[in-house]
């Protein structure tokens, strides 16, 4: 007599599904279709996962806005020249070049042994820089290393032909 392959599930959703097992070793199906039962069924699995996904797209939203509200605030206050580049590039460099200070301020400044003067010089070397795909490039780079990045892109001559740079 031959392991049965369709099993008959009640998922933790209270929906019955009739499962087809028969791809899984005959010595596996029973135990495969309890943990099943302690699952919810595709439907409901869906619905639930679609439902997150709006979830996670709204938060996602909301921060990348209150990010971008920070950022024009620091921006004004610290009198930093507004961005130049790609329109869909320009909110995501702001975003980025106010993390990068926020960061590097926090390190060399308040953790740091950097004095005002110090941070003086840096802000300015970053007010050159008004390219946000550079602070985007930039984005991952340690905030004790800012400033000899932004030394090293002011002191660069670096022309391109890339019309979107």
């Amino acid at each position: 007599m031959a392991v049965r392959t369709q099993w008959t599930v009640e998922h933790a959703c209270s929906h019955q599904t009739v499962h087809d097992l028969s791809a899984r070793p005959a010595d596996k199906r029973a135990g495969f279709a309890r943990w099943l039962a302690t699952r919810d069924c595709t439907d409901c699995w869906k619905a639930a996962r679609d439902t997150d996904t709006e979830s996670k797209e709204e938060w996602l939203a909301a921060k990348r806005a209150a990010e971008q509200e920070a950022a024009f605030a620091w921006a004004t206050q610290f009198d930093m020249p507004q961005l130049e580049g790609p329109e869909k590039a320009l909110g995501w460099g702001e975003r980025s070049r106010h993390q990068q200070m926020t960061a590097a301020h926090t390190a060399l400044v308040v953790e740091g042994s950097w004095n005002d003067t110090d941070w003086a010089e840096l802000e300015e070397k970053a007010r050159a820089v008004t390219r946000a795909g550079w602070w985007i490039d930039q984005r991952d780079a340690e905030a004790t290393d800012l400033l000899e990045l932004l030394h090293a892109a002011a002191e660069a001559d670096r022309g391109t032909e890339n019309p979107f740079r």
